[in-house]
């Protein structure tokens, strides 16, 4: 499958969360382009995508190998190499990416210390651009807001140039599980809709999964409140909910 894509892979310096956010024209894009594993890394493999080089970097990052050393390592041992775009974060923020010379124009990528930014079949350089100027303009924000703002960045400044129909948005803090892990899978505009869900996410999901068990708490810690609201029905919650009630 051909994913014609925009994403971006990152990594928060001060919290060190780690997270990848992808839209596409392709539908349910967040099953085979992010990887993100806690301490270890964040891959956003596309193009003709192969989801084995997200697979594999997440074993050679773990290794103990660098996002260069990683990326070399896979692109190195790739048959495909000239149709795969691919944008590693490694834990310590150092950052790598490769965009094969066939990728469907305009196609290319921007790194710097904490971020990977890549796509293909774009109207022009203007999304990559844009995203990556409003990765740097967010830096005071959580490293999941930064990602949606730099996906909404991108779909402004043209994004994919066949239209838009996935998206998704997965970040990891220090857990196993995910921190937040949303899917817009088939969708008219798909950065819209994960921006909305998103908003309904950080009121009702976050608090709750600030309360869950950890390796070090196993008891988690909800408070009264968070308890209290998801007892609620989801309309009577913050941010309530934008869905028709079903008949």
């Amino acid at each position: 499958m051909y994913l014609n894509t925009f994403s971006i892979s990152a990594r928060c310096a001060v919290t060190n969360m780690l997270g990848v956010a992808v839209s596409t024209a392709v539908p349910g894009v967040g099953g085979i382009c992010p990887f993100v594993h806690p301490g270890v890394g964040a891959v956003s493999t596309q193009a003709w995508v192969n989801p084995y080089l997200g697979v594999d970097a997440m074993k050679l990052l773990s290794e103990g190998k660098s996002a260069e050393e990683a990326l070399k390592t896979l692109i190195d041992s790739d048959p495909g190499r000239a149709v795969r775009q691919l944008g590693i974060v490694d834990s310590s923020g150092q950052s790598a990416a490769w965009t094969g010379d066939q990728c469907v124009e305009w196609a290319g990528h921007r790194t710097a210390p904490d971020v990977s930014i890549q796509g293909n079949m774009l109207v022009g350089s203007d999304t990559v651009v844009a995203m990556f100027d409003a990765f740097a303009a967010t830096a005071g924000d959580p490293l999941h807001e930064r990602l949606v703002k730099v996906l909404e960045a991108g779909q402004a400044a043209g994004g994919d140039k066949r239209g838009k129909q996935s998206a998704a948005l997965v970040v990891f803090d220090k857990e196993s599980y995910p921190y937040i892990d949303l899917r817009v899978d088939e969708h008219f505009d798909p950065v819209g809709e994960l921006r909305r869900v998103y908003e309904i996410a950080k009121q009702q999901y976050l608090p709750f999964i600030d309360g869950m068990p950890t390796r070090e708490n196993p008891l988690g810690a909800l408070g009264e409140d968070v308890t209290e609201m998801l007892l609620r029905s989801p309309a009577d919650r913050p941010g309530g909910s934008l869905s028709p009630p079903l008949d």
